[in-house]
């Protein structure tokens, strides 16, 4: 049993459903409500990753806009969301990968950089100034 009540396997399915409906809620545009959300419970910051990877354009739009408005005030809990996003840096969608090397920057967290080095050398121009530009904010505290 883990410490919540949720045996491995509900969690699981708990997570998966909080995903789609975190997913669901930003694509009909309720980034106000989801910022909301994030700022009273910080065990969400780990599924900015499954945001910002989403098929829908405007659940992506709408995970920048989340990053960047946690970045002014919440950029501790924020840096849970950094093993997600650094995942995204090998996607196969270019936008998808230079979005999370921007997201990246946005947040500040050191951990990230080797992983953003090696974007250094995508094969996609975006993606390399993506995260040629977000080593530059890690450095610029």
């Amino acid at each position: 049993m883990v410490p919540n009540g949720f045996n491995d396997g509900e969690e699981q399915v708990a997570d998966q459903e909080m995903r789609e409906l975190l997913i669901e809620y930003m694509g009909n545009g309720f980034l106000e409500n989801i910022i909301a959300l994030f700022k009273t419970d910080a065990t969400l910051y780990r599924f900015v990753g499954d945001l910002m990877g989403a098929e829908n354009i405007r659940v992506r739009l709408g995970a920048t806009a989340l990053i960047e408005e946690l970045a002014r005030d919440r950029r501790e809990e924020l840096k849970m969301s950094v093993p997600g996003l650094i995942m995204l840096l090998g996607h196969e969608n270019p936008t998808i990968r230079g979005d999370a090397a921007s997201a990246l920057g946005m947040i500040k967290d050191r951990s990230a950089e080797t992983a953003l080095r090696e974007r250094l050398g995508d094969e996609h121009p975006g993606v390399r100034e993506a995260a040629r530009e977000a080593l530059l904010e890690l450095t610029d505290r």
